[in-house]
């Protein structure tokens, strides 16, 4: 059997699938590799509308209860009467936040540190509501008596100010009446953190006791985020985390279809939503029971929630339920400190348990270094090291295979058509000369799975984001704006094959030399940070691979003596 030719064909088929995925997902349909969101181009009217939906979205009226109830859509429910909302502003550092006193809703996070994109020097709008654009933070309570609406995200707010608070942070406090019940919803905010602690003070001005529910929500549309690329697809949508069911991601097409399916209650854990470098999430107290939910709520707009129980309130009295809610990139170290599962947004999949050390490697690194570029290259150097006993065996075994390239060749012109000889032919040769045809493949499929962690570690790691390497490349998250670098790993990917045992098919040879184009075209679409990568690692398999040829040059050599 020729091994290659098998090699080969898998190679070509597999590039053509993942071409076709590619058109398949660029054109809004699902990828074949998992779950992708589909792409939705907002007509200027329905754009328009959608800020109005914010009012016809239902927030959950719950019974009062000893457990938060499940949210439910009450049509009977009076909406407030319109009023005209203030915007309440903030800066710290590190977030430039927007308040809407309708609700005391965060309707506007910039980020000051990051850019819209590499073309784009505007700061980021990660939550914001613009034409074309809905991604809000939601708070309120619910459990009021039939007829009856406690402050809701829809009640006006009165600003009160704000406040020096403890350990550094400033309070920004608003409160509303509604149902015998003041809401006291209270923001804090630190410097240098993308962590904004919300406290929700509830004061029960009845004569009866109450027990109500606190929802924490999360709203947004579902188109893809602006710096998404065709090439490759990260996850958009809401996500949620607990203990016993760890991390769960839940797509859009799914709400569409009613056939999500995510833990519903718990007494820990988070929800969220979550883009390429970035993730909002709300993280209730741990040990409080709740009851998350995610749904379609109009036309291209989505929410999760999770309804928090707070203590039996008597007469005169106030409860208050706090929660964390986090605006921001995917800082795995931040995240984690604040919640456990929380840098679960950046989603290595099945290869987490390889992904996390490349990762924290590639941390300590920078940290020498001071230079993501220079890490990616010296993150390369010491994978490559590191597998070197691998490839050597395999460079060792590919120049065996060189040598009798020749004799191979001579046997499939000595036998033409004649498959069934030809290849015991070839079987006879491989055991006398004690070759194994599948001596260079196996070492290099033991680290695929490394390879394809730090693929994913570099695309997913938000501290790629508008970081410079040299000279022209100055965002390693976006393409080579040049394509110096494509240019270069297509030439190397040549130098490879001319240095590998030439096919003796010449179809085999012809596909051999195709494949650069194939490859290297496809990342002229990539960030430069990846392409980095894969340049390093040619280049050092090709110095390896030079190495251990010479090595074995001498040793004939010597045995020739």
């Amino acid at each position: 059997m020729d091994i290659r030719r098998t090699i080969l064909w898998m190679i070509l088929t597999f590039s053509l699938l993942l071409l076709w995925n590619n058109w398949q997902t660029y054109n809004g349909k699902p990828s074949m590799f998992g779950s992708s969101m589909t792409s939705q181009t907002v007509d200027p009217a329905v754009a328009e509308q959608q800020a109005q939906q914010q009012a016809d979205a239902s927030i959950p009226a719950a019974t009062a209860s000893a457990a938060p109830a499940a949210p439910s859509s009450v049509p009977g429910e009076a909406a407030p009467a319109a009023t005209e909302s203030q915007q309440v502003q903030f800066r710290s550092d590190v977030l430039h936040l927007t308040f809407d006193t309708q609700g005391a809703q965060l309707v506007r996070a910039v980020l000051p540190n990051y850019a819209t994109s590499s073309d784009d020097n505007e700061p980021l709008s990660l939550l914001d509501r613009r034409a074309g654009y809905t991604y809000v933070a939601q708070s309120g309570v619910v459990g009021a008596p039939a007829g009856q609406s406690f402050p809701t995200h829809l009640t006006p707010f009165r600003y009160v100010g704000e406040q020096p608070a403890a350990d550094g942070r400033t309070a920004l406090r608003f409160e509303a009446e509604s149902g015998n019940v003041r809401l006291v919803k209270t923001y804090l905010v630190a410097p240098g953190s993308y962590d904004i602690r919300v406290s929700h003070e509830i004061h029960n001005l009845g004569d009866t006791p109450i027990q109500p529910s606190v929802y924490l929500q999360l709203e947004r549309d579902g188109n893809e985020p602006s710096d998404g690329s065709a090439f490759y697809r990260t996850f958009t949508g809401p996500a949620l985390y607990t203990a016993e069911d760890k991390y769960q991601k839940i797509d859009f097409s799914d709400l569409d279809k009613g056939r999500a399916s995510y833990t519903r209650t718990a007494d820990n854990g988070w929800i969220g939503m979550v883009q390429h470098y970035f993730a909002t999430a709300w993280v209730p107290q741990q040990g409080v029971q709740r009851h998350n939910e995610a749904l379609r709520i109009g036309d291209n707009l989505y929410a999760i929630r999770t309804l928090v129980g707070s203590p039996a309130i008597g007469p005169g009295q106030a409860a208050t339920v706090e929660a964390d809610l986090w605006v921001g990139p995917q800082d795995q170290k931040a995240m984690g400190a604040l919640a456990p599962g929380l840098e679960l947004v950046v989603d290595y999949g099945w290869l987490t348990i390889i992904a996390k050390p490349v990762f924290k490697l590639m941390t300590w690194l920078h940290t020498l270094l001071n230079n993501w570029g220079w890490t990616i290259v010296a993150l390369t150097v010491l994978i490559k090291l590191a597998f070197y006993p691998l490839s050597a065996a395999a460079y060792r075994s590919m120049a065996r295979m060189k040598k009798f390239t020749p004799r191979m060749q001579a046997l499939r012109e000595k036998y033409g058509d004649d498959k069934a000889k030809m290849n015991q032919a070839m079987m006879e040769l491989y055991r006398t000369e004690k070759i194994n045809p599948l001596g260079g493949c196996l070492p290099m499929l033991i680290q695929i799975p490394v390879f394809i962690a730090l693929y994913w570690v570099l695309l997913g790691s938000v501290e790629m984001r508008g970081a410079p390497w040299i000279l022209w490349i100055h965002d390693l998250s976006a393409r080579d704006p040049w394509f110096i670098l494509p240019a270069v790993m297509m030439a190397t990917m040549f130098l490879q094959i001319k240095l590998n045992p030439t096919p003796p098919d010449p179809m085999q040879a012809r596909i051999m030399m195709i494949m650069p184009l194939v490859f290297g075209g496809m990342m002229f679409f990539f960030p430069a940070g990846l392409v980095l990568y894969w340049v390093v690692n040619n280049i050092l398999s090709i110095a390896q691979q030079r190495f251990v040829m010479h090595q074995i040059d001498k040793a004939d050599a010597a045995a020739n003596r």
